[in-house]
């Protein structure tokens, strides 16, 4: 996957985000967050509970459903801007 994307590609994304549940998504890690009970990712819908993730997988899903919608946003703004 080189090369710049293309507008087919950064339309499957937008897909991808605006399918999954709705956000802000928040990771919660037992001992960081000093809960009792397994870490998760709180969304608006069903917690999700992941099985073999490292703490840094939890952070890094949980924060890709507010970071990707916005690196789209500054990708389709720059394009606009360098036309």
């Amino acid at each position: 996957m080189n090369g710049p994307l293309t507008n087919d590609e950064i339309e499957a994304i937008k897909a991808r985000c605006e399918q999954a549940t709705a956000g802000p998504w928040k990771s919660f890690i037992e001992k960081r967050d000093k809960i009792s009970g397994p870490d998760f990712i709180q969304t608006e819908g069903e917690d999700i509970y992941l099985t073999g993730a490292t703490l840094a997988d939890q952070e890094f899903i949980a924060h890709a459903r507010q970071d990707i919608p916005r690196l789209i946003a500054e990708i389709e703004r720059l394009r606009t801007v360098n036309r």
